[in-house]
């Protein structure tokens, strides 16, 4: 007798994601954020495909069985992590490895464009103005990058062929990476502060007033790391005020950004939909990396990518 395959819930997202590789592998069930409590008792795995969704975190804590295995097609995991969750026995991966070097690019194409005032140039053509200035080197200068995983190391290895002097900022100090309390002092001396952090309670936030007040006036502030690392009102006052030079947000504490928000008439502010990691194919990418680690999971071996859920991330680095 054919024994009975998984059962996959996702959490549907357009477009959907390709697992034909798994038929009769896996009964796959498909369902969007109403009726996910309903099914997820039911289900043997859950992959949340719509990594913009806090269904996941709304719905666990219900009674039934939960799945044994939980894997969130984005970096960060905050969207779907609740008490109930964490204290669970269900093991929860993300795609870590997807997104290091798109967002790296990202990263060096603001820094590029910040320094060699592309956005005006582009503004003074299409008011046909012919204005020359003098623009910013970028090698010699000064970055600190805020995260010490994946992400912030390939932001950190991108920046260092442009010339620029790095310095990586994680939760803990160890070779090549400084603590916590090194981050006033390095971030005082930047030209360049990259957020690539994970967002947890130590994290919320954690660029405010005083994180904004003690930057240099030349400074540019960039976060590609989560919403909620950021005080918006906060950053709001120090471009206006002029405290920093310039900042671009690629991640928002509501999103999509309201189009009433004051964020998108900030002076000197580049706002961008999410986007910093992906590049073309990336949904066929996180696609193939989830059937590889079910095909792992199916066989009883180990899982990559297991985040520790009282941390928020994966661990190791």
């Amino acid at each position: 007798m054919t024994p009975t395959p998984p059962t996959l819930l996702v959490l549907d997202a357009d477009p959907p994601p390709r697992l034909g590789r798994l038929t009769g592998r896996a009964r796959t069930v498909h369902t969007d954020a109403e009726r996910l409590a309903e099914r997820l008792p039911g289900a043997d795995v859950l992959l949340v495909w719509d990594f913009t969704s806090h269904a996941v975190r709304e719905a666990w804590p219900g009674d039934g069985p939960r799945p044994r295995w939980v894997h969130t097609a984005s970096a960060g995991v905050d969207h779907l992590m609740c008490p109930e969750l964490a204290a669970s026995d269900t093991v929860v991966t993300n795609a870590r490895g997807i997104f290091d070097q798109p967002i790296a690019e990202y990263v060096a194409a603001l820094v590029l464009a910040a320094a060699k005032d592309l956005p005006r140039t582009l503004e003074y053509q299409r008011e046909r103005t012919w204005r020359h200035r003098e623009t910013r080197r970028v090698a010699g200068t000064r970055a600190c990058v805020v995260g010490s995983g994946p992400i912030g190391r390939a932001i950190a290895r991108t920046l260092k062929a442009l010339g620029v002097t790095t310095a990586l900022v994680g939760r803990v100090s160890r070779t090549g990476v400084h603590g916590p309390d090194d981050l006033d002092r390095l971030i005082s001396r930047a030209d360049w502060v990259i957020a690539a952090a994970p967002l947890t309670d130590r994290t919320y936030r954690m660029f405010d007033t005083h994180r904004f007040g003690v930057m240099q006036p030349s400074a540019f502030f960039v976060n590609v790391g989560r919403g909620g690392l950021v005080d918006e009102e906060a950053l709001a006052r120090a471009l206006t005020r002029r405290w920093i030079a310039g900042a671009a947000l690629d991640v928002f504490a509501a999103e999509p950004l309201p189009g009433d928000s004051p964020l998108w008439e900030l002076p000197g502010l580049v706002v961008s939909p999410h986007m910093s990691g992906d590049t073309v194919g990336w949904r066929d990418e996180l696609g193939v990396q989830f059937v590889e680690l079910y095909e792992r999971w199916a066989a009883g071996r180990s899982l990559l990518n297991v985040v520790d859920k009282t941390r928020g991330y994966v661990p190791g680095h």
